[in-house]
């Protein structure tokens, strides 16, 4: 019995098992580059939506706490036997002396607030990388070929958690600068208003000893 050779149809071409191989193994070169693409755009919109977000990156809190202060009062005794009338007289004309000379009054004086400032994130620690990392994978998988899902969901995942990881540091690092900054502000007003109730109680007892007091 004759074999029959089938010849092949009109516009169809074989293909070797080798280049199958080959196309193969180019694919799989080129899915971590896509993949890699897709992350890249991933960063730039975290990027982006970190820099121009509608909700600041920290949040402001503030506690009530007393604010420890030198006394303002000078206390003084008669040396000569001055009357009750002359150490008032004495007493407010050497305090009308010394707020001229030091621009501080302790009578108009607005008390501090005592209010402690903490500086918050505004999402906990470790959200960007969660996100990142869940996204990653998301985008990973859908731009891998089905034959190679796993793996770009993998490398999505690592990635997308590396580049989260990089936000949630951002973020840590400037609410620690804001809190600094916040820091430094209070400390500056509270020692600028020390000074001022030093120099206001040296200023007072200055003028008290020259008529003729004990000043403590």
């Amino acid at each position: 019995m004759a074999m029959q050779h089938h010849s092949p149809r009109p516009g169809t071409r074989r293909v070797h098992p080798r280049d199958e191989r080959r196309a193969v193994a180019a694919a799989r070169r080129r899915t971590p580059l896509v993949i890699l693409a897709a992350l890249l755009a991933l960063a730039l919109v975290m990027a982006l939506s970190a820099c121009v977000g509608p909700e600041p990156r920290y949040a402001v809190r503030q506690s009530a706490e007393p604010v420890k202060l030198p006394p303002s009062t000078v206390y003084f005794y008669p040396k000569h036997g001055q009357s009750k009338q002359q150490q008032d007289r004495d007493r407010y004309e050497c305090y009308r002396w010394a707020v001229k000379q030091t621009g501080y009054d302790p009578g108009n004086v607005q008390p501090p607030a005592g209010q402690q400032v903490e500086v918050v994130p505004t999402v906990p620690p470790g959200h960007d990388t969660a996100v990142g990392a869940v996204t990653g994978a998301i985008i990973g998988g859908a731009m891998s070929s089905p034959r190679h899902g796993g793996e770009g969901m993998v490398i999505g995942a690592i990635t997308g958690a590396a580049l989260g990881a990089s936000s949630d540091e951002a973020r840590r690092q400037q609410t620690e600068q804001v809190q600094r900054q916040y820091d430094a502000h209070a400390a500056a007003e509270r020692a600028a208003l020390v000074r001022k109730i030093n120099d206001y109680r040296r200023a007072m007892g200055a003028c008290l000893e020259g008529r003729g007091y004990s000043v403590r």
